[in-house]
């Protein structure tokens, strides 16, 4: 029978799809996955900003960005939420001027990733350490233009908790 044999190769090939961890999946427009290096590109960008935060170096953290970039921050305020808007420099300001000697780690766990031509998006649960400790948690959401042949974020937003952190 020739059903037999079909069936197992679509069921081996769901398998080994469905296997794939989730940080290596990269969705486009129409579900066609796009190719890793672009993806690994998008991603680079990201993790330049987080290099930059852990090293506190001003211009490798805003070599990551598109230079109107904002970063717009949720935070919840007694059950309001309350919406900051901080232009790149003052943020990046505030890295540098940050306590000496303090670490600041941010990481994206399971980042998903969209790219639709020169347009891409990064979403994803983070862990933010200082020092090592966990202070806080969220989601980051980054939105990122291909100039040239480099990806620069354009905006960054995020929520912040301070429990549920250890998912």
């Amino acid at each position: 029978m020739r059903i037999v044999p079909a069936a197992c190769l679509a069921l081996l090939l769901a398998v080994s799809l469905g296997a794939q961890p989730p940080e290596i999946r990269t969705h486009i427009r129409g579900g066609v996955q796009a190719q890793p290096s672009e993806k690994d590109a998008v991603l680079a960008t990201v993790n330049t900003l987080f290099d930059g935060m852990r090293t506190r170096d001003r211009a490798m953290l805003l070599s990551a960005f598109e230079e109107s970039a904002r970063l717009v921050r949720v935070r919840d305020q007694n059950g309001t939420p309350a919406v900051t808007s901080v232009p790149m420099d003052r943020f990046a300001d505030s890295i540098v001027a940050a306590k000496a000697g303090d670490v600041w780690d941010e990481r994206l766990r399971d980042p998903e990733v969209r790219i639709d031509g020169t347009v891409a998006q990064v979403w994803g649960f983070y862990t933010f350490r200082l020092n090592g400790n966990i202070t806080s948690c969220g989601t980051d959401a980054f939105m990122l233009l291909k100039v040239g042949a480099t990806w620069k974020i354009t905006q960054v937003a995020d929520t912040q908790r301070r429990e549920n952190c250890e998912r």
